[in-house]
């Protein structure tokens, strides 16, 4: 049996076709390959945008910023020493972009103007740090990437 230009070319879209869905099947079943969202409740999310961005420039327009400082024990995290560290709360979340099951958040509870993040908490790789301060009714929000 003879094929032609036209057979081969069907042929051939279907076989490529055949190849493209299989493989996004095999992914789509395999939990090795999990498809995580980014942010949980991502709606929800989206309502406080507004408010997220007036307190990111609270903090951008502070003349003394928030530190970051990488150690053996950790990173440290340094408040500004204009503010009074004992009426400074809120929380620190760590967000890992490789992973949704290293996420995790730290209640901000100072006892000196600097807050440790310890070592063993954190796993090799990139973290996305996010401060959700507030101190005498303001609102901060300070954000930093570090690679540990």
């Amino acid at each position: 049996m003879k094929i032609n230009w036209g057979t081969g070319i069907v042929i051939a879209f279907a076989l490529f076709m055949s190849f493209i869905l299989f493989f996004v099947f095999r992914v789509q079943s395999n939990s090795k390959y999990d498809n995580e969202l980014v942010v949980e409740k991502y709606y929800l999310k989206e309502q406080t945008f507004e408010r997220d961005l007036e307190q990111q420039n609270n903090a951008l327009n502070l003349k003394e910023k928030v530190q970051f400082t990488q150690t053996r024990e950790g990173v440290t995290i340094t408040f500004p020493k204009s503010f009074d560290f004992a009426k400074i709360n809120g929380k620190v979340s760590l967000y890992r972009p490789s992973s949704q099951q290293l996420d995790f958040e730290i209640p901000i509870s100072l006892s000196s103007p600097h807050l440790l993040i310890p070592k063993s908490s954190l796993a090799d790789g990139r973290w996305d740090i996010i401060i959700n301060w507030n101190c005498d009714g303001v609102g901060y929000i300070s954000k930093e990437t570090i690679i540990y």
